[in-house]
């Protein structure tokens, strides 16, 4: 395990860039421990792996393994500062005694130790929700597993967990929406592949129309290139009305889209949906695949960019990260219904009771009733 660096303070060098805010909070908290020890008791929900220090999370987790000291001798004695720091010093080489003074020094109010561990706890989430997200970007773009999508879905799934249980740990508040400017939106996926299977999708949903019919989790905005999903609006059009479909059809309704207003030529349109390979599912599927992981790429970069705006507190980035994984959820419940063959129906179909005879009248000699009786009824 590499060793932790010595804190700058004890390093003699000036420091290359600002410490964040929270450094100071796990100072203070560990100082007001250092000075109190019964307080530890208190501290039931912070670990040592919540200090982003290496060296305070060494010292944190020592205080714990040192049996505390009666508050008298404490009082009089470094005994227990001595045991806490040689315990800390197996992890954390570099820490020396002036430093826990350093610590001492820089808690302004022991009595606020409460206060402090909350501070730590809420960056410590931050951090780890920052570590979720970067996860979930990386699986979008790792391609050499055998299944690329259930592995980002997984990393959702994570990501969900996560922030159900950072919920449950801070409470809510007023103005809960982070204020952080969303990141521009990454370009889409456009390479030759990606364009290439949408003009097969397009062409094998001409030749079969009626399975473009039951195609209804997707949408022009899974489409790489805005023509192609305006064409494939156009055709589904077409189906869903029972029109005929061709080339030729296609190619009129795209007139009334106003898809010939681009610079797309007429022959260049008609070869789009010509030559038709494979069925239409499955180049279907295939483009919905490159939405979903779209979507999770956006989603990831945008929890990213809230969890590295320490203005957020716990619950602002709760709420904002369900919600950017909102649109991720809408497009995975589609590829779920597009790659999830309906169960059959098992439904036992039950004989139909027999109709209860209509009470009426008393049959009569068999003569037809007269006008006025049938009126009269």
């Amino acid at each position: 395990m590499p060793r932790p660096e010595l804190p700058h303070e004890e390093s003699g060098l000036e420091e290359p860039t600002p410490r964040p805010a929270v450094h100071y909070a796990e100072q203070a908290l560990l100082g007001a421990l250092l000075l109190d020890p019964h307080r530890l008791r208190a501290l039931t929900t912070l670990a040592p792996e919540h200090f982003g220090d290496p060296a305070h999370s060494a010292l944190f987790a020592a205080m714990h393994t040192v049996p505390p000291p009666v508050p008298e001798v404490h009082r009089s004695e470094p005994a227990w500062l001595n045991a806490v720091l040689m315990a800390a010093r197996r992890e954390a080489a570099g820490l020396t005694a002036s430093y826990l003074h350093t610590l001492v020094d820089a808690c302004p109010w022991p009595q606020h130790a409460a206060a402090y561990a909350r501070m730590v706890r809420a960056d410590h989430a931050r951090r780890s929700l920052r570590i979720h997200a970067t996860r979930l970007a990386q699986a979008t773009t790792d391609t050499t597993g055998p299944n690329p999508t259930a592995t980002v879905l997984a990393e959702a799934d994570t990501l969900t967990r996560f922030l159900n249980d950072l919920a449950g740990q801070f409470p809510p508040h007023p103005g809960s929406l982070p204020r952080t400017p969303l990141p521009s939106l990454p370009p889409r996926e456009r390479s030759g592949e990606a364009l290439s299977e949408e003009q097969l999708l397009l062409a094998a949903a001409t030749a079969c129309p009626d399975d473009v019919k039951t195609m209804r989790w997707l949408q022009a905005d899974d489409f790489a290139l805005p023509l192609h999903g305006a064409l494939f609006c156009a055709l589904t059009a077409l189906a869903h009305r029972g029109d005929p479909v061709d080339p030729v059809t296609v190619f009129w309704e795209a007139q009334h889209h106003g898809l010939l207003a681009t610079a797309l030529a007429p022959a260049d349109l008609m070869a789009l949906v010509t030559n038709p390979v494979g069925s239409p599912d499955h180049w279907g599927e295939r483009v919905l695949q490159r939405a979903l992981l779209d979507h999770a790429r956006l989603a990831a970069l945008r929890i990213q960019a809230f969890a590295d705006d320490p203005a957020n507190s716990p619950h602002q980035l709760v709420t904002g990260s369900r919600r950017a994984l909102a649109e991720l959820t809408a497009v995975r419940t589609r590829w779920q219904r597009a790659t999830t063959s309906p169960a059959p129906s098992t439904r036992l179909r039950m004989p139909r009771a027999p109709v209860a005879a209509r009470a009426g009248p008393p049959r009569g000699s068999g003569h037809p009733a007269s006008a006025a009786q049938r009126v009269t009824r």
